[in-house]
């Protein structure tokens, strides 16, 4: 079974230490944080010792991807200094992925990242939205994303954009599961307006299935748009409790 973690960006609107969002997110039963770039004024010793207390993993860190390109060392330092040893582009632009030779030059660019990464012993992997699966010559520009890329460069599944796009997220696990070590379980409705998980286009079931079929080794819950950021927390935790 996957196991379940939160992307700290969910509680970014709470004005409270790390350290101590760190504790909340330990009490409403998750295993893991995965943090959103820097951890602004926040204390690397008062973290490590939050995470010691909660037993929570430093799972993996969205990082801009012109971060470790131009510091790689520091970059890497700070985040294993955290215990984290997986990093996660988060995002590339529409552009991106608008023709064939863009996607081309864009796995490239994701290549020699991934392959820095792993001269660090770190892991590098990709997180996708909605515009990665806009067809490009009548084939998802994703999927040609990944049959231009290989190890060690992987992909971190957003399940509820990959819906949002149109795209069966267990469809996309059962071809390129073998790179997938990590999913995140957002939601949205056919507009692309942010929801709880299970109020939108996401079949969470299905993806739970699928998720432990090809053993992804975690869940990671994400809200971009909150109400009640606690509230959304213990329901995220109830939800991955299927994963």
């Amino acid at each position: 079974m996957a196991r379940p973690a939160i992307q700290l960006y969910t509680l970014r609107a709470l004005d409270e230490p790390l350290d101590e969002l760190l504790a909340r997110v330990g009490d409403a039963g998750f295993e893991g944080v995965e943090y959103a770039n820097r951890i602004g004024d926040a204390d690397a010793d008062a973290v490590r010792t939050a995470l010691d207390q909660t037993g929570l993993e430093s799972v993996a860190a969205h990082v801009g991807i012109d971060e470790i390109e131009d510091d790689p060392d520091d970059t890497v330092e700070f985040y294993r200094s955290l215990g984290c040893d997986h990093l996660v582009v988060p995002w590339l632009d529409p552009e991106c992925f608008e023709t064939e030779a863009a996607v081309a030059e864009t796995a490239d660019r994701l290549m020699a990242v991934a392959e820095t990464v792993d001269d660090y012993g770190m892991a590098l992997s990709y997180h996708n939205h909605d515009h990665e699966f806009a067809e490009v010559n009548g084939r998802p520009a994703f999927e040609q994303l990944a049959e231009a890329t290989r190890e060690p460069l992987g992909f971190e599944l957003d399940c509820g954009w990959t819906a949002v796009a149109g795209v069966d997220p267990t469809a996309v696990l059962d071809r390129w599961g073998d790179r997938v070590t990590l999913v995140h379980i957002s939601d949205a409705d056919e507009s692309g307006s942010p929801t709880e998980v299970g109020d939108g286009v996401l079949d969470v079931a299905a993806c739970a299935a699928a998720a432990r079929e090809h053993d992804v080794e975690w869940a990671i819950y994400e809200h971009d748009d909150l109400d009640d950021q606690m509230e959304s927390v213990v329901h995220g935790a109830d939800v991955l409790e299927q994963f």
